[in-house]
């Protein structure tokens, strides 16, 4: 307002155009329906000419309006994007003790790689080395007295030492000793456990709940459990004469003899265990014979190479993208990659030909974080990516220009050089679904992904599980204010499927904008229920974020499982969606169920905010 009185020795000019204070607040605003990711990699290599390919963006058509959204990414490393995300490498919990190893295990790999490739900065050196000191000190929370490691720890009286994690964890401790303390008892003591599980023909006893349902046949086999714990005591490294990896490979050399004269052969995790195993201790024949052996059962299309199991599941009708390969078979076309990365003296020009080969196939498998599908096969398909990367590393001036551009104005650019190798170069994609072109000139590799992610609205689909849920009460009491009700849901396997389902999760989702779980809430309303969840015979975890609700299950039959707990409407919110829970394998996480359920007073809109 104009004012006669003066503002210092100055009368107050008022503008023509008024101003007021803005305040601006940003809203995170989560669509309904489940999230979906798809990813599109590639390693493209220019030599001169340019080098083009096309990517067709498309949505399904039960998308959620406006949830649509995707990014494109060039990298010059072959590690740049786990590197980026190397504490969110996967998208699901790490509630568990082989889980929490994809958090520890390859930083291990990134070091020495940045290392080996002289790439190693002071900067990344002490973000990774903090990441292993977290990772290790929260690996011994999973420890057993007796120097083993079991998937929830030793305070779950019904979980054994597991023969195939406490391979995992030592080696991985073994091999941390270069970049942080590990405590040597920890390291004498798993050994010391281990060469009891070892039994007089060298192979080793399992102990203790197996984890991955994916590879049947695979650690489920005794050969095979004895081959992946002989690698790990090869990695530490403990030198071939040692008596328990001299035993083990006595074990090892048997069994390969046996199946050579059988009539069904080994399965190929089996082999691609064995070829590795070889490699490591220099047995090179023997090696070579089974990657040839391999080399008759490979899927080779596209000038791209991996296994599959034997009798692989059909990908799910429905799907208009191809799925993500499952980790079964991300791990075991890992393992013969390490094979081949392994020849001693050194790879062979031909070794290094069919690495690449399996490279492009593993690196069209990554997440968007740059890890894959679920624990082990990130962590043996890091480490195999790491050998790789060392292997055929080279500085060079050379440079490498990547153009992304649609039918009408969207057009940008993008250099890789040696100066920019690590740095993730990103940009969102301004239309979907739509139809893009990408063009690499120059002389080098780059890594290029692009990631869709998009949500869906659930629909009737078939599946190994069944689940029901409900709300208590199914309908509004019409209290104002803070409100609480209960879910209640049931979970099973169908008859037909004879397959326990290990280490399942059900994931409840809470009704978006209006449930939230708060600390105070379980001292408590929530306490006691999640004491009572977690003294089921079939709960081995649960855990709380800020909009969702982990059950870990042990073990899903066809015995119906019953799980309850509370929930307090924090803040009343109008014209409430629908929320999701979702059942689904840890390792094969295509199976899976999903059901909703809405709170009781979500048509009320009179209650609370827009």
């Amino acid at each position: 307002m104009q004012s006669l009185e003066l503002c210092g020795n100055e009368v107050a000019e008022v503008p023509e155009i008024k101003r007021k204070d803005t305040v601006i607040k940003t809203l995170l605003v989560e669509a309904e329906g489940i999230e979906q990711e798809k990813t599109f990699n590639s390693m493209t290599c220019a030599s001169g000419a340019d080098v083009s390919e096309r990517l067709s963006l498309k949505l399904p058509s039960n998308v959620v309006k406006e949830s649509a959204r995707a990014s494109f990414s060039v990298l010059g490393d072959i590690l740049g994007s786990a590197m980026q995300n190397i504490q969110n490498l996967l998208q699901m919990p790490y509630g568990c003790g082989e889980q929490n190893m994809v958090l520890f295990a390859p930083n291990i790999y990134v070091l020495n790689y940045l290392n080996e490739t002289q790439q190693l900065t002071q900067e990344i050196k002490t973000k990774a080395i903090g990441y292993l000191i977290s990772g290790y000190q929260r690996q011994l929370n999973y420890k057993h007295q007796d120097g083993s490691y079991s998937t929830f720890g030793e305070k779950y009286g019904r979980n054994q030492g597991n023969t195939w994690l406490t391979a995992f964890v030592l080696k991985t401790f073994a091999q941390a000793r270069s970049y942080i303390f590990i405590d040597e008892a920890h390291i004498t003591q798993s050994l010391t456990w281990l060469s009891q599980m070892q039994k007089d023909n060298g192979c080793f006893r399992s102990s203790g709940s197996l984890l991955n349902n994916a590879i049947k046949g695979g650690v489920e086999d005794e050969v095979a459990l004895s081959a992946y714990v002989t690698i790990a005591l090869l990695e530490i490294p403990l030198p071939v004469t040692h008596s328990i990896v001299r035993n083990a490979l006595f074990c090892l050399e048997s069994a390969w003899n046996v199946a050579k004269e059988g009539t069904h052969g080994s399965h190929v995790y089996t082999k691609a265990l064995l070829a590795y195993a070889f490699s490591l201790v220099g047995n090179q024949d023997q090696s070579r014979e089974i990657l040839n052996s391999l080399d008759k059962e490979a899927v080779k299309e596209d000038n791209l190479v991996h296994w599959e199991r034997p009798q692989k599941p059909k990908a799910p009708v429905g799907h208009f993208y191809q799925p993500q390969a499952p980790s079964a078979e991300v791990e075991m076309t890992s393992y013969v990659l390490l094979a081949y990365l392994t020849a001693q003296p050194a790879p062979t020009s031909g070794d290094l030909t069919s690495a690449t080969n399996i490279v492009k196939w593993i690196m069209k498998q990554q997440n968007s974080q740059g890890g894959f599908s679920s624990t082990q096969d990130t962590v043996v398909a890091l480490h195999a990516l790491s050998r790789y990367g060392a292997a055929t590393f080279t500085r060079t001036e050379k440079t490498a220009q990547v153009t992304i551009q649609d039918s009408r104005t969207f057009s940008t650019n993008f250099q890789v050089d040696n100066n920019n190798l690590l740095l993730l170069q990103q940009i969102s994609l301004p239309e979907l679904p739509g139809e893009y072109v990408i063009t690499v000139t120059g002389e080098r590799c780059v890594y290029l992904q692009t990631s869709m992610k998009y949500n869906i609205l659930p629909e009737k689909e078939d599946s190994p599980f069944a689940l029901k849920v409900q709300t208590v009460p199914q309908t509004c009491d019409g209290r104002e204010g803070h409100t609480s009700f209960q879910i209640s849901l049931t979970v099973s396997k169908w008859q037909a499927d004879l397959m326990y389902t290990h280490v399942s999760n059900v994931n409840v989702a809470h009704v978006q904008g209006t449930l939230t779980f708060v600390e105070y809430c379980w001292d408590n309303l929530l306490k006691t229920d999640r004491l009572k969840l977690e003294r089921s015979s079939s709960v081995s975890r649960t855990e709380v974020s800020n909009n969702h609700v982990l059950i870990y299950v042990e073990q899903v039959t066809n015995q119906t499982l019953s799980f309850s707990f509370m929930v307090l409407q924090d803040i009343p919110v109008r014209d409430l969606k629908p929320a999701i829970v979702k059942v689904y394998d840890y390792y094969e996480t295509d199976e899976s169920v999903v059901a909703e359920y809405i709170a009781p007073c979500s048509t009320d809109t009179e209650l609370g905010n827009v």
